[in-house]
């Protein structure tokens, strides 16, 4: 089950993507969670596979169907109830090119690098994505497998870990560089409003059999940037709900970011950053594509 959040007629509403990638279905009103993904989620995995089943009963299903291209598509989360975990240095090839550009010996990490990103950030994952360039100048791009949370983890071992997850969708956790740099930590830099284009759906976790095994790639205006597999990260999607959930409860409905690969802008030689004009695609195989384009806001 692919789930998305759209605006129509005013309105948002959760929608079930179709087969075809470029239609939706608008569940009837009668169905459990039908009206948004936070109410979906809280219902639990009972109501999730009742709306699976309805949305496999095409075409005797009557639901409204619509052309992805006549509503806003919206992030499938638009406004968490929680920051977003993400994680820092979890891909050893963007560790590498991360201590190469400061000048020192890479050290893999032993436990995960995790920092927050304030749930306000979280933007459309296509169309304008306004960037204030008054705050920095050194904007860069990081593709992310984003992991969704649908049932309470708390002190969950890594056996049981992918049991508490609902989903998986594309992140493009965008970074002010100069504002990590001055601060000397992740928060700020990660937290500019616009700076996590998150979509364009979720693609259900049985649909999913390895997130761990998955192409992901960023281009800017149409030349390849990053490109790599969730193979390469240094702490797997069990490991890091462990980890975390150890010290911090996760709720249905929180969203971790699970590391970006080789090819960011600042490690490049030289340093490369996005400007306003700039077109950034994120894709994650199976999961769809983020395409925003870079918009100063005045």
């Amino acid at each position: 089950m692919r789930v998305a959040t759209i605006r129509t007629g005013g309105a948002e509403r959760l929608a079930l993507v179709d087969a075809d990638g470029g239609s939706l279905t608008l569940p009837p009103a009668d169905r459990p969670g039908a009206d948004s993904l936070p109410e979906l989620l809280r219902r639990g995995p009972e109501a999730w596979q009742e709306l699976a089943g309805w949305g496999r009963s095409a075409p005797g299903r009557s639901g409204r169907r619509l052309a992805l291209g006549d509503v806003e598509l919206l992030a499938p989360l638009p406004r968490p109830a929680n920051n977003l975990f993400a994680l820092g240095l979890n891909y050893t090839d963007h560790g590498e090119e991360a201590y190469r550009a400061a000048g020192r010996e890479y050290r893999r990490p032993r436990h995960p690098v995790v920092f927050t990103k304030d749930r306000g950030c979280v933007a459309a994952p296509v169309g304008p994505l306004e960037i204030d360039f008054s705050l920095s100048r050194e904007i860069d791009w990081e593709v992310e497998l984003a992991v969704v949370i649908g049932r309470r983890a708390w002190r969950v071992g890594e056996a049981a870990a992918l049991d508490h997850v609902f989903g998986y969708c594309v992140a493009n956790d965008i970074t002010a560089r100069d504002l990590q740099t001055r601060h000397k930590q992740y928060y700020l830099s990660k937290s500019l409003p616009g700076s996590c284009p998150l979509g364009p759906w979720i693609t259900t976790a049985d649909e999913v059999p390895d997130p761990h095994d998955l192409a992901i790639t960023l281009s800017v205006n149409g030349v390849p940037r990053q490109v790599s597999r969730t193979d390469r990260m240094v702490f797997s999607v069990p490991e890091t709900i462990a980890a975390i959930s150890r010290i911090v409860p996760l709720e249905p409905g929180d969203i971790i970011l699970t590391g970006t690969p080789a090819g960011t802008g600042f490690a490049a030689d030289p340093p490369s950053y996005l400007a306003p004009g700039d077109v950034v695609e994120c894709s994650v195989e199976g999961l769809g594509t983020l395409g925003n384009r870079i918009v100063a806001l005045d």
